[in-house]
């Protein structure tokens, strides 16, 4: 990781040219290099730093929206997302992580890559280009996209349609571009790729994998939905998890800080999105624990239970022990009236239901990690003071935990739910399997981190996944053939693309249906903010635009999208949300 140190020395002569539009730039600073000083094998790094955070930030906060987690406050940006409250403060983090980190340094950088003959910048500026206005369309149905990095103050709108569709030509450009052979003396692309240190072929099977993405995404548009293309596009994709694209991140004392965020840059994005505040509070809901304790109501645990399911340890009559939290039920009232303490008592349901009042601990453990970079506690368990009882966080959201880009497990259910539509069972089913399999190995994969370090040798959610329990579920739990559904498909994605902002695109795309068990929250039916942005009989499709562009920009987008600032703009689907 000695590039990504380096990347953060850049910082300070960056920072100048993080700015959305050129017109902000009205005078040149003699103290920072003009611009055209900065080489591609420097953008590149900034620019999948801030495209990875974007994509992070959005990815951690709608599985709140998909329930797959809470909080244990109420009134907290992500406990209000949980009861389907829609707040502002889901708009502003990914938009400026894109649009003022990433923006103007993916043209700069494609400019020049082109110029000199550096194809394989030129490709990644293309692709990460495509990554970032698929998640603005995506998040907030139009946003600029041939005048985002224009000299206009007020940028006119593209819509969904024209951002997918010329989002895709990116993509074939892009993978034309890995496909030529750079001029002599232009910078290899290891010398600033910070993901997968230069492997062209990393690179293309990524751009595959965005495509079929992408393709079927749009499965309710039969103009564009092209299930060969997808399958074609799969074949092309990653082949076993060796080929993913696997961020590593570190937990080091030496961390610099975001300028935008002011978050550590080392560290795994789903991390910092819990370091800064929110670590005491969140949960796992039951949906997610049922789903992993008891898929398909077969009794057979899924082996990655113990490492999404964050543990905590007690001294029980002063042995210590550790147990593994419970979920939150979002379909009862146990968050109501005033949401939940850190350390929840509960006389029913507890490990020690004839106890009224725990005042050490709790049937539910929050998802959290600690930091020897940034809190300087011992190792990556959570203490809330000094030998105090720590808690483990979950394999997604510990500070050095790698952070999954464009994945193996990924390419196999997007095959699998092709499959199935066509009514190829029996195909769809091994590459559902193949999917859920993947992921184990995934998780196991970045186990092996913690796997050997005698700190987490007796803590269930450090060490890797027993064979023996891994080959009992996928033998006994999944299913068969015979009994595929397109329920158990989407199900298993779910689990496997945790914390991506692919699960939200999903469960909109198939209207909330074909998951498992999954209700809407109590708390919605009887909290007039959720009720107010979300009426009864609509859906959350949408997050509304950041009041920078409401702000700024709103003539622009009232052109476009005369609802943009309704009570109720989050139910209007974007444009790929919306059927034929």
């Amino acid at each position: 990781m000695k590039l990504l140190k380096s990347i953060i020395l850049s910082i300070a002569a960056l920072m100048t040219f993080a700015s959305c539009t050129d017109w902000l730039d009205v005078n040149e600073d003699p103290n920072t290099p003009a611009q055209a000083a900065v080489s591609v094998t420097t953008l590149l790094p900034w620019v999948q730093y801030h495209l990875a955070y974007a994509t992070g930030s959005h990815g951690y906060r709608s599985q709140f929206i998909c329930q797959a987690f809470t909080t244990t406050s109420r009134t907290h940006r992500d406990g209000c997302s949980a009861q389907w409250e829609a707040t502002s403060s889901l708009s502003t983090t990914s938009y400026q992580q894109f649009f003022v980190g990433a923006g103007p340094n993916l043209v700069d950088m494609y400019d020049k890559a082109i110029e000199s003959g550096a194809w394989h910048y030129a490709g990644a500026a293309k692709l990460l280009k495509a990554y970032g206005f698929l998640l603005m369309a995506d998040m907030f149905g139009e946003m600029p996209y041939f005048e985002a990095n224009s000299v206009s103050p007020h940028p006119k709108y593209d819509t969904g349609e024209t951002i997918y569709v010329e989002s895709l030509k990116d993509i074939d450009e892009a993978i034309e571009q890995f496909g030529k052979t750079q001029v002599v003396g232009q910078p290899a692309l290891s010398e600033g790729d910070s993901w997968n240190g230069g492997n062209i072929d990393k690179w293309i099977k990524m751009a595959y994998l965005l495509k079929a993405r992408t393709i079927n995404q749009m499965s309710k548009k039969s103009a564009y939905y092209d299930p060969e293309t997808i399958l074609d596009c799969i074949s092309k994709a990653q082949q076993s998890i060796d080929d993913d694209t696997y961020i590593e991140c570190q937990d080091i004392r030496e961390s610099s800080k975001d300028f935008i965020s002011t978050d550590p840059m080392q560290t795994n994005y789903n991390w910092n999105q819990t370091y800064n505040g929110n670590r005491h509070i969140t949960l796992p809901t039951k949906w997610l624990v049922n789903l992993l304790t008891d898929f398909d109501n077969k009794g057979i645990e899924d082996p990655r239970t113990d490492k999404i399911i964050a543990w905590r340890q007690f001294s029980e009559k002063g042995v210590k022990v550790w147990r593994r939290g419970a979920g939150v039920d979002m379909q009862s009232d146990v968050r109501i009236p005033n949401g939940m303490a850190n350390f929840i008592s509960r006389k029913d349901g507890g490990w020690n239901p004839s106890i009224d009042t725990r005042a050490s601990d709790s049937i539910y453990v929050g998802i959290y990690a600690g930091s020897v970079g940034v809190y300087s506690t011992p190792n990556i368990f959570y203490r809330a003071v000094d030998n105090w009882y720590p808690s483990s966080g979950n394999v997604y959201v510990r500070p050095n935990s790698p952070y999954l880009w464009a994945t193996y497990s990924e390419a196999c259910f997007i095959k699998a739910e092709v499959l199935f539509k066509q009514g190829k069972k029996a195909e769809a089913f091994n590459a559902y399997k193949d999917g859920i399999k993947a992921n184990i190995d995934e998780l196991n994969k970045m186990l092996t981190i913690w796997t050997g370090d005698a700190a987490y040798a007796d803590c269930p959610s450090m060490g890797q996944m027993e064979q023996a329990k891994i080959d009992e579920f996928l033998n006994g739990a999944i299913g068969t053939a015979l009994d595929i559904t397109l329920e158990k498909i989407m199900s298993q994605k779910f689990i496997a693309m945790l914390y991506s902002t692919v699960n939200w695109n999903d469960m909109r795309r198939h209207d909330y249906k074909n998951y498992m068990g999954w209700q809407m929250p109590y708390e919605y039916s009887v909290n007039a903010a959720s009720l107010k942005a979300i009426p009864q009989g609509k859906q959350w499709r949408r997050i509304k635009q950041c009041s920078h562009e409401i702000n700024y920009n709103a003539d622009q987008l009232r052109a476009i999208q005369p609802n943009y600032n309704d009570d109720d703009i989050w139910t209007y689907p974007v444009w790929w949300d919306s059927a034929d």
